[in-house]
């Protein structure tokens, strides 16, 4: 059997005629230049810096603990990568801002602990990395906090 096609007729509203809205000007925003640095770490450190070893033996002082001497500390450095030697450089310009030197960042460490009195301890503290002391520091900060 064949079926009957039926064609079925629906209104449609007719469409209503939008205008269009001209669009806000749009102002030329002025184009600052922003001089990006080096994103290598070796280029970072000439340009900052001026060389790898320039930027050791500005790090040796404030990285040589009691028991080192600066030069030796220096040319250890020498053979650091050059992202380590920034790195370390971040965090002793923390140190420096933040506490003024290794010795205030050791007393400060050890009256935050409640042990400025322990002897020991505080020569401990003195043995380790400055990096070291100022994670346990920054450690010791977010504890007081909480």
């Amino acid at each position: 059997m064949a079926s009957k096609k039926t064609t079925s007729k629906k209104k449609v509203a007719p469409k209503a005629k939008t205008t269009k809205k001209a669009a806000p000007k749009k102002v030329a925003k002025e184009k600052v230049e922003v001089k990006a640095g080096p994103r290598h770490p070796m280029g970072r450190a000439k340009e900052l810096h001026g060389g790898k070893e320039a930027l050791a033996k500005a790090l040796a002082p404030m990285l040589a603990t009691d028991a080192e001497d600066s030069d030796v500390v220096a040319s250890r450095l020498k053979t650091a990568s050059n992202q380590q030697l920034l790195r370390l450089q971040r965090v002793s310009e923390a140190v420096k801002q933040k506490w003024g030197g290794r010795d205030a960042l050791i007393t400060a460490l050890a009256t935050a602990e409640k042990k400025s009195g322990d002897k020991d301890y505080v020569t401990k503290l003195g043995t380790f990395s400055l990096p070291k002391l100022f994670d346990l520091a920054t450690q010791a900060e977010r504890r007081a906090r909480a």
